[in-house]
């Protein structure tokens, strides 16, 4: 009789570990460290893409000084965030992170405009070689961040769900991770306004 409860007991302990989601938990959070680590990469690429970028307009557009600083302070304020493990469980230094690297874009997209105004910089193939490589980069960068949005969305998930929430609580004291959001959501719900 005392052995079939031991027995009866052991079952339910194996089974209430099985069903616990430590290992599952464990799995999601390397993948969310390893899709953050893509992310990080993508945008150090952007940052070292910059300083040809800024030296190949400075030689043609040497008037335009202000941009040109701009994007050199957006870079160095992206660059100068310490990008920690901690970053990700921090939602106020996480939004620091993002409202820096949406600083950044918002300069490059200024800087690129330039080129609109001067056909001979347009028209340079080391500018032109910079631009395709800041793009593509650009395109990179969308594709590390919605692989990081998906593998958040479902570690969060575990996070949250009955029973593995109890395991990520109080064995492996894992929290539910910040996301990249849109800034401004109501500006990017209006339409644009079109004029002719």
């Amino acid at each position: 009789m005392e052995r079939s409860r031991a027995a009866v007991a052991g079952f339910f302990i194996v089974a209430g570990l099985w069903g616990c989601g430590y290992n599952d938990l464990q799995g999601l959070d390397e993948d969310t460290k390893a899709a953050w680590s893509e992310v990080v990469n993508q945008y150090q690429r952007r940052a070292d893409l910059i300083p040809n970028l800024v030296a190949t307009v400075k030689g043609y557009a040497a008037h335009e000084k202000d941009t040109l600083e701009g994007v050199v302070q957006a870079r160095a304020q992206a660059t100068g965030i310490q990008i920690t493990p901690e970053l990700l469980k921090d939602p106020a230094a996480f939004e620091q992170f993002q409202k820096a690297q949406a600083g950044l874009t918002s300069a490059l997209g200024r800087l690129i405009a330039i080129a609109e105004n001067y056909p001979n910089l347009k028209a340079d193939q080391n500018f032109r070689d910079l631009q395709g490589q800041l793009e593509g980069t650009e395109n990179r960068i969308a594709v590390a961040r919605k692989r990081y949005i998906d593998r958040v969305a479902e570690y969060n998930k575990m996070v949250r769900y009955f029973p593995t929430n109890l395991t990520a609580k109080f064995m492996l004291h894992l929290d539910e991770r910040p996301n990249f959001t849109v800034a401004d959501e109501k500006a990017v719900a209006k339409p644009p306004e079109v004029k002719f």
